[in-house]
């Protein structure tokens, strides 16, 4: 009973781990708002790490007493987990958006990844392969009961910040927390982990072969679109945005894509499919956009999450290669 134990506590703890790191790639990378169930599955798996502590403990102290070679690993495992899901239940409640000089969401990703990668040295050291046998009635009836406990205490944790008026209570539904909406000065400042803010005197920007500039905005369409800037760094921001909308700029496109590059080197492709629905935005609040805001122009695109919005915008191209032609996220 007690080997059995072990076991299932070990697998469940590994097909945790992966649908956690799998849910959470899902809700940081959409921002629609079907992404909802994903936020939800991230929290019922987190939940039920929880859950399995008591089980892990018993595992976890036997191994301790045989004094085992590479016992540092399995501390630095659990100490990782620990961080992972402490600061994502402080990420959740709102009531701190850092931990030291780090956002909180920074933190919980920093930790999820050390996570993965020493789960993955320790199943290395001590491999457990599935067997047909763990697909018995009675692992299937312990896997329910955690999934209905985790649910529940999900359930339960909502409804506790609901009646304590905490900030998580009204989270989005990314699990973003307001911050600054119609007010650009306190809207926060971020960019992506690799770039810097350029300082840059005027707008210069190639688009689909010409260069604009200042004295060109005149004559552009103009026009101003409300739409919220949710950024994976677990904040969201709901402002008055004025640009032109990319069919008007770029006209008839001839591609599959639309290729947008920063002069910091930071891209992303959108679908040619979407020109209609991403701007090129020269202010915010009806004032020019700030340097960390993305001076002289940078991309809006409403129901993307914030790595999509393109800051410093330094060319648009027309492009042949299909949108998923990247990764899903930036790696530089």
């Amino acid at each position: 009973m007690e080997a059995t134990l072990k076991r299932f506590t070990n697998l469940a703890l590994a097909s945790l781990l992966i649908g956690a790191i799998a849910s959470g790639l899902l809700a940081q990378g959409f921002g629609t708002e079907w992404s909802r169930a994903a936020t939800v599955a991230h929290g019922v798996l987190g939940l039920s790490f929880l859950l399995l502590v008591p089980w892990k403990s018993r595992v976890a102290r036997t191994g301790f007493r045989r004094r085992r070679k590479g016992a540092i690993w399995s501390v630095a495992l659990v100490v990782a987990v620990v961080v992972t899901i402490g600061s994502g239940l402080l990420q959740v409640v709102g009531t701190t958006s850092r931990i030291g000089p780090l956002a909180t969401m920074q933190v919980h990703i920093g930790a999820a990844v050390l996570s993965v990668m020493l789960v993955g040295w320790h199943y290395v050291r001590h491999p457990v392969r599935p067997r047909t046998t763990d697909l018995s009635r009675r692992n299937l009836l312990r896997t329910g009961g955690l999934a209905a406990g985790a649910g529940v205490a999900l359930a339960g944790w909502e409804s506790a910040m609901g009646v304590l008026d905490l900030p998580g209570s009204e989270r989005r539904f990314t699990g973003s927390h307001e911050r600054g909406s119609g007010n650009p000065a306190r809207m926060p400042v971020t960019q992506w982990f690799t770039d810097k803010v350029p300082r840059l005197d005027r707008l210069q920007a190639e688009v689909a072969g010409r260069v604009l500039g200042p004295d060109d905005l005149s004559s552009l369409p103009m026009e101003t679109v409300e739409a919220t800037l949710d950024c994976t760094g677990g904040w969201h921001s709901t402002q008055q945005w004025t640009g032109v909308r990319l069919d008007r700029l770029l006209g008839k496109v001839d591609g599959v894509s639309i290729r947008v590059r920063s002069v910091t080197g930071y891209e992303r492709r959108f679908p040619a499919r979407d020109v209609d629905s991403i701007w090129l935005a020269f202010e915010v609040g009806g004032e020019p956009l700030s340097a960390g805001h993305g001076y002289p122009a940078r991309i809006v695109a409403p129901g993307r999450r914030g790595f999509w919005w393109v800051k410093w915008v330094d060319s648009v191209t027309v492009s042949d290669a299909p949108a998923w032609f990247q990764p899903p996220f930036p790696l530089t």
